[in-house]
């Protein structure tokens, strides 16, 4: 989706729509966040762009995507789903995008691959929502992968020198790519990511047993003329290319990819009868409560250049009944340019916080 050369969507939806378009009521307003649970393979799987193994066969699909925003937009043209294995050493991944008009033209390696029709992979190991991973293939199997210190609305820059070391990619065509004429029906992508791309110094992302990530995908889509024997870009009356459209697994709410607190859930299971994603209430219930706390500054220091230093001035409690007879207790520091927000559910030592680039981290 649109981020580097004409990023203005992403950027400025983050950073000045974000809380008012997503408040009802004064309260943050979430989006559904879906959950996938990955199996352990002990099969070879082959990166050919096909899937045909029986490991392959036995993984459930995902939820077909929707619109980056959710059902308050049309349901995509095209179906897209993907399924995803694991074992010691990859995150294997498969998708599938319907598609009568298999287009690509990007054959360079970290180019702007979304500038074509592309599928992407966006990954957050430890659920912080900084230092996460994007990759990018289009029909031509050409990459983009990039590393995030942390979002654009943060001030993080894409470090597009970054390389997935050992990433096998794979795409396969059926129908015949760029050519108009014919009638294609699909195009699919298979990746096999190294944990050991994953990590710095000496961090072990291998995952274990019930191991949860964040993750999301997102399906760029153009609307496509034929001109000349040629695909070209629709343009509106201005001249210019029509929006490009963005389908995703796991909806975000805004038009936005990187905000990965909004991203979903792979669970990383060794059973295949683990079906079911474990719950995780205290800790989502804990994160929704910082990320209303970080909307809000966001929204408060817009409005008066300064953050705000009481949950007060915010009008937000400092103690939230979570259910079930639980209580989380909400403190936050700060001065006019930084802050920090603690929760913690009462008579417990769990303890979630956040600060004013939106890092999250559990407190045990």
């Amino acid at each position: 989706m649109c981020r580097f050369l004409c990023g203005a969507r992403s950027i400025f939806t983050s950073l000045l729509l974000l809380p008012a378009a997503l408040t009802v009521n004064g309260q943050t307003v979430f989006p559904e966040q879906l959950n996938y649970v990955s199996h352990r393979t002990g099969d070879s799987i082959t990166i050919d762009g096909r899937a045909s193994e029986t490991a392959w066969q036995k993984a459930p699909w995902s939820e077909v995507f929707g619109d980056i925003e959710g059902s308050k937009k049309p349901r995509p043209t095209y179906q897209t789903r993907v399924k995803m294995l694991w074992n010691d050493d990859y995150l294997f991944i498969f998708a599938e995008l319907e598609e009568p008009h298999i287009q690509a033209s990007l054959r360079k390696r970290d180019t702007i691959i979304y500038h074509d029709n592309d599928f992407e992979v966006f990954i957050d190991p430890n659920g912080d929502t900084h230092q996460y991973y994007e990759i990018e293939v289009n029909a031509y199997n050409t990459i983009l992968d990039l590393f995030m210190g942390k979002p654009y609305r943060n001030g993080g820059p894409a470090m597009i020198t970054w390389n997935a070391r050992g990433l096998k990619s794979a795409v396969h065509h059926y129908g015949t790519i760029n050519k108009p004429g014919d009638n294609d029906t699909a195009w699919t992508v298979e990746m096999a990511i190294p944990f050991s791309a994953l990590g710095f110094y000496n961090w072990n992302l291998r995952p274990q047993e019930n191991t949860r990530w964040r993750i999301n995908f997102s399906r760029v889509q153009w609307d496509w003329d034929v001109v000349n024997g040629s695909y070209v870009k629709r343009k509106g009356k201005n001249g210019r290319p029509l929006p490009e459209h963005n389908w995703v697994w796991s909806p975000q709410g805004i038009v936005d990819m990187h905000a990965p607190e909004r991203w979903g859930n792979l669970w990383f299971r060794a059973q295949d009868n683990s079906n079911v994603a474990a719950p995780l209430p205290e800790d989502e219930k804990a994160r929704r409560l910082l990320w209303e706390v970080y909307y809000k500054q966001q929204q408060y220091r817009r409005q008066k250049g300064k953050y705000a230093t009481s949950l007060q001035a915010l009008s937000l409690p400092n103690i939230v009944n979570g259910g079930g007879g639980k209580q989380f207790d909400i403190e936050m520091e700060a001065i006019s340019r930084q802050f920090t927000a603690r929760v913690e559910l009462h008579n417990s030592q769990l303890t979630w916080s956040i600060d004013q680039e939106g890092r999250i981290t559990n407190d045990k």
